[in-house]
């Protein structure tokens, strides 16, 4: 069969995730994985789960199993609204979409917004599946760097001078894959320059639960709020992968009013809507109220698995490596105090039966080839003991 011609020119530039193609090494034999984002199992609520999938299949059959509406199950917007107020999100339900994960919400609302070569800035280095996304949009990607206070947003407002843009993609808690948290002061001249040139921000917020302090930032939604009075420019997106299970492949997005029923079209065009039964199996769940003590449950522990790789990797490492502590999430971004690449060093590495992700792979431009991220979520003390002891072998 001749295939020239058959792809649509937007595939032909398309890389599968470098993420992706590293996760089938980590399923090797004595491989120990600092790689994959994935949460850890062994923290999952195995019991509130199966009670409120029991609950769902038999006090919510009916809707269980049924076609639902695009937007999503309405007392499960309600109840989302409910843990965004915790987060300072005010949200009503019918500002609410459900979505297959906050990636579905990311895909749909620069299927929405990016017509080819709009400008969205993202900060060096950035989540890599938003790159993906962004690229399937045919957007043309611009980058601002970033430091230990996130995004550098004095270079946006630089940009912004000379540059109409769409929109910014930003995570601001724990990002992916620095670990780095947005400053206040930062978020509020983000918001306001959104305000003033018109442009969107994209909030992702997969992890601003599992930060390892008391202290809370507010969301950029919440900024936009008390300062401007409206939340216009930002479209908030999170997600119950992290947090709970996420095979349930739920996340959900607060869109402006302008944006939500557009984007639900284009859900209805995708997929009609998320899974009914996960949606029940959520809205059960939460109905429970274990949440909190789940989420206080996971914060203990990924802090102090963080605390376990970051002592490691500073003992046997730190001669050669930096990195900077992160205050939540589930990542170390590290790099080498010399010129030094960090993919080449990964096919030493998987010899000595470790892997992890590159850093080239998280910038749109400009790459830093002597970083690279491990990932404390999964392993356990004495995989990251042996890991660590591997890596410096690697050496």
């Amino acid at each position: 069969m001749k295939t020239e011609g058959l792809l649509a020119q937007r595939m032909l530039k398309v890389k599968s995730s470098a993420i992706r193609e590293l996760l089938k090494h980590s399923k090797m034999e004595n491989v120990i994985s600092l790689a994959g984002g994935i949460p850890s199992d062994a923290l999952f609520d195995f019991e509130g789960l199966s009670i409120a999938t029991q609950q769902a299949i038999t006090e919510q059959a009916k809707s269980a199993f049924q076609y639902g509406l695009t937007e999503g199950s309405y007392l499960l917007r309600e109840r989302i609204c409910a843990l965004c107020s915790e987060r300072g999100v005010i949200a009503k339900p019918e500002d609410v979409l459900v979505t297959a994960g906050s990636q579905q919400a990311l895909d749909l609302v620069m299927r929405a917004v990016v017509n080819p070569g709009d400008v969205f800035v993202v900060e060096r280095p950035t989540y890599l599946a938003a790159l993906q996304t962004l690229e399937l949009a045919e957007a043309n990607v611009m980058s601002v760097s970033s430091d230990s206070d996130g995004m550098v947003v004095d270079e946006l407002a630089e940009l912004l001078k000379t540059q109409k843009i769409k929109g910014v993609y930003v995570v601001p808690n724990f990002g992916n894959p620095t670990g780095l948290t947005l400053s206040t002061a930062r978020r509020e001249q983000l918001v306001k320059l959104a305000a003033e040139h018109n442009f969107l921000i994209m909030e992702d917020d997969p992890y601003g639960e599992l930060r390892f302090t008391e202290e809370r930032n507010a969301t950029l939604y919440q900024v936009s709020q008390q300062i401007l009075g409206h939340t216009d420019n930002v479209i908030y997106t999170s997600t119950f992968s992290k947090i709970l299970a996420p095979g349930l492949r739920l996340g959900w997005a607060i869109l402006p009013p302008f944006l939500l029923h557009k984007i639900a079209i284009i859900k209805q065009a995708a997929d009609l809507h998320a899974s009914s039964l996960s949606q029940s199996i959520a809205e059960c769940y939460l109905g429970l109220n274990r949440l909190p003590a789940q989420i206080e449950k996971i914060r203990a522990a990924y802090k102090q698995k963080c605390d376990i790789l970051a002592g490691l990797v500073e003992k046997e490492l730190g001669d050669v490596i930096s990195f900077d502590m992160p205050k939540g999430g589930m990542f170390l971004w590290a790099r080498f105090r010399q010129p030094f690449n960090a993919t080449e060093w990964l096919k030493t590495t998987l010899n000595e039966g470790v892997v992890f992700v590159p850093g080239e792979y998280f910038f749109s431009d400009k790459p830093d080839h002597s970083t690279f991220r491990l990932s404390f979520a999964t392993a356990t003390e004495q995989q990251m003991q042996e890991a660590v002891a591997r890596l410096r072998r690697a050496l």
